[in-house]
């Protein structure tokens, strides 16, 4: 069995009848169907199916190690450190029916409007901004739903994810929330908090904040240039 590089530029699209196993935290079986395998650069492994919408039927997030048997394609085997356990992706190809990569380039991300992607430059640089001692690990860390903006931990050591807006809204907050549910199912991260910073936060916005434990923080982007003093709320 061959390991291949889960980060390699491009992202490849299998059409194959497969039958996939995943165990680790817990044990599941999809039956041989044709099924659309996705395998993203960041180490992302998705499978699905041609119902459920846009679901995956099972997926892996980065980081990962990609193994691959046969040619032509057999197995794909993923795995994945959880703890002191490992999760891992069997899937057992028996007939590829197309098997293709493309080079997304760096444009294919999702593009902030300008106030958002300033503030994330700024934040990124100067986390401290937002009225705690984060020092930043990652911006954009992935998600199999997306990435958070700024990936940080505080003092203690513990995980803050950062979601940046220019207006906090309920959907901002909703937005967050769903990416500290995949963030949490990981044990090395399952205690991560989360901080919804905009240059303005909507009033039922900090109310469901509030409600699903979200610390708002709003700050300008004169401030978190360093280009005028802190004058920031902070709502916990």
């Amino acid at each position: 069995m061959s390991e291949k590089d889960s980060t390699v530029p491009g992202v490849r699209v299998i059409v194959a009848r497969c039958e996939v196993v995943y165990s680790g935290r817990l044990n599941a079986l999809l039956p041989e169907a044709t099924r659309l395998l996705l395998v993203k650069s960041d180490g992302s492994v998705l499978v699905h199916s041609d119902a459920g919408g846009y679901k995956p039927q099972n997926w892996m997030t980065p980081p990962t190690v990609i193994e691959e048997t046969g040619e032509p394609l057999e197995r794909i085997v993923v795995r994945k450190r959880a703890g002191k356990t490992e999760d891992r992706l069997d899937i057992r190809i028996v007939e590829v029916l197309s098997d293709v990569a493309h080079d997304m380039g760096d444009g294919a991300a999702l593009e902030k409007d300008g106030v958002e992607r300033d503030l994330q430059e700024a934040l990124a640089a100067s986390p401290h901004t937002l009225g705690s001692e984060l020092r930043l690990v990652r911006r954009e860390w992935p998600t199999d739903i997306g990435p958070v903006d700024l990936m940080c931990r505080d003092a203690e050591g513990d995980w803050v994810a950062v979601e940046i807006k220019r207006v906090g809204t309920i959907d901002a907050v909703e937005q967050l929330s769903r990416y500290l549910e995949r963030i949490r199912l990981d044990p090395a991260t399952a205690g991560c908090r989360g901080v919804l910073a905009a240059e303005r936060i909507k009033l039922q916005a900090r109310t469901l904040a509030d409600a699903r434990g979200i610390g708002v923080v709003e700050v300008d982007l004169a401030t978190a240039r360093g280009e005028r003093e802190p004058d920031l709320t902070l709502f916990v």
